[in-house]
C-alpha cells in the first residue's frame, strides 16, 4: 500500500528539517513537528485513572505514570510496563507514544505503567537508561497486590528505542533468574547495529520521505554512539538482536511499513522463532516509523489496529 495520503500530504510541513539531530534539538524543528503530528480528527481521551509517582532506582528516583481501567480495583487485570521511544535521547511521558498508548491500552483492560527512564546525554550513557527500566520492572513485579495486576500476566514493552530497552531488560532479567515478563510487546524495535538493509523496492520507496522521517546509516551510528558512547566493544544488552535469545517470552511485534528500521524488527522475529520463541507480528500498512505518536482517528485505522494488536498480546481481545 502507498504511504497513507493524509500523512504524505503533510510532508511539506517538515521538508526543511535536514538532519536527525536538527529534528531532535532545534526549536524551529519542534514547531514544524507539532504541526506535522497534529491530530487528524477530534480525539476523546479514554476514561482511565492516571496517577503520577516515582520509584527508587540505582541512579536516583524514576518517575512513572500509572494508568488504570475503570473497575480495575475490583479484579486483577493484566499489567504492562511501557517505554516510549526517542532515539535514546528524547521523549517523555507526555508524548502520544507514551501517554496516549498507555491510556488506550488501559482502556482495553490493562494496568499500564509508563516509565520516564533517564535519557542519554554527554554524561549519561548505557547502562543508565537500561538500569532504570530494569529497576522499574523489579518494582512492577513486586507490587502486583498494590497495583491490582495479575502476576500471571505481566508484560513489558516499548516503542523504537523503548522496545530496545524492554528487550534488553528482559534479557537481563532472564540472565539473573528474575521474574520474567510473560510477554514482550515491541513496536518498530531497533535491536541491531548496524540495522539490516531494506529490500531494494522498499529502499526506493523510502526515498520519497522527507529527511526527518528517515534513519540513514549515519543516523544509526549517531544514536548508537549517543546511547553507548562508542562504536566498539558493544555489549549485547545494548542491541539485543546480537545476544542469546533462548528463554525469552512470547513476543508481539508491530512494524511500520515505511521504516528504515523495519529490517531490525523483521530479523528479530526470525531470530526469536529460530530459538523457539512464539512470535506474532503485524505490519501497519501505509504507516511510518513512530506511527503510534499519531492519535487514533477513523481516517487512520492502522493506529487503532496496532493498539488492538498490542492489547491482544496482553490477553485483551476486545476494546472496552
Amino acid at each position: 500500500m502507498p504511504i497513507h495520503p493524509l500523512i504524505a500530504a503533510r510532508f511539506p510541513l517538515i521538508s526543511q528539517i535536514s538532519s536527525l539531530e536538527e529534528s531532535l534539538y532545534s526549536p524551529e524543528a519542534a514547531q514544524m513537528k507539532v504541526a506535522y503530528a497534529a491530530p487528524y480528527a477530534s480525539y476523546s481521551f479514554p476514561d482511565v485513572a492516571i496517577e503520577s509517582t516515582s520509584i527508587s532506582g540505582p541512579h536516583g528516583d524514576i518517575p512513572v505514570r500509572v494508568y488504570r481501567p475503570p473497575g480495575a480495583a475490583s479484579r486483577e487485570v493484566p499489567g504492562l510496563l511501557w517505554m516510549h521511544g526517542g532515539a535514546f535521547v528524547a521523549g517523555d511521558l507526555d508524548m502520544p507514544e507514551a501517554h496516549v498508548v498507555s491510556a488506550e491500552l488501559a482502556s482495553r483492560g490493562a494496568i499500564v505503567v509508563s516509565v520516564d527512564y533517564r535519557l542519554a546525554t554527554s554524561t549519561v550513557r548505557y547502562p543508565v537508561p537500561l538500569d532504570d527500566v530494569h529497576a522499574a520492572w523489579g518494582w512492577f513485579a513486586d507490587v502486583t497486590n498494590d497495583l491490582g495486576t495479575d502476576p500471571r500476566q505481566l508484560a513489558i514493552g516499548g516503542a523504537s528505542a523503548g522496545a530496545n530497552l524492554a528487550a534488553a531488560a528482559t534479557m537481563r532479567i532472564r540472565d539473573e533468574s528474575g521474574a520474567l515478563p510473560t510477554a514482550m510487546l515491541l513496536a518498530y524495535p531497533v535491536v541491531h547495529f548496524p540495522v539490516p538493509a531494506l529490500s531494494d523496492q522498499l529502499a526506493a520507496e523510502m526515498r520519497q520521505l522527507p529527511r526527518m522521517l528517515r534513519f540513514t546509516p549515519a543516523d544509526i551510528i549517531d544514536l548508537t554512539r549517543w546511547y553507548l558512547g562508542r562504536l566498539t566493544d558493544i555489549p549485547t544488552q545494548t542491541m539485543p538482536g546480537h545476544g542469546n535469545l533462548e528463554g525469552m517470552p512470547g513476543t508481539w511485534i508491530v512494524l511500520s511499513e515505511y521504516d528504515d528500521l523495519r529490517g531490525s524488527g523483521e530479523l528479530f522475529e526470525l531470530q526469536l522463532r529460530e530459538v523457539g520463541v512464539r512470535v506474532d507480528s503485524t505490519v501497519a500498512v501505509g504507516m511510518l516509523h513512530g506511527h503510534l505518536n499519531l492519535t487514533p482517528a477513523a481516517q487512520l485505522p492502522e493506529i487503532e489496529r496496532s493498539l488492538d494488536f498490542l492489547a491482544a498480546g496482553l490477553g485483551l481481545h476486545q476494546a472496552s
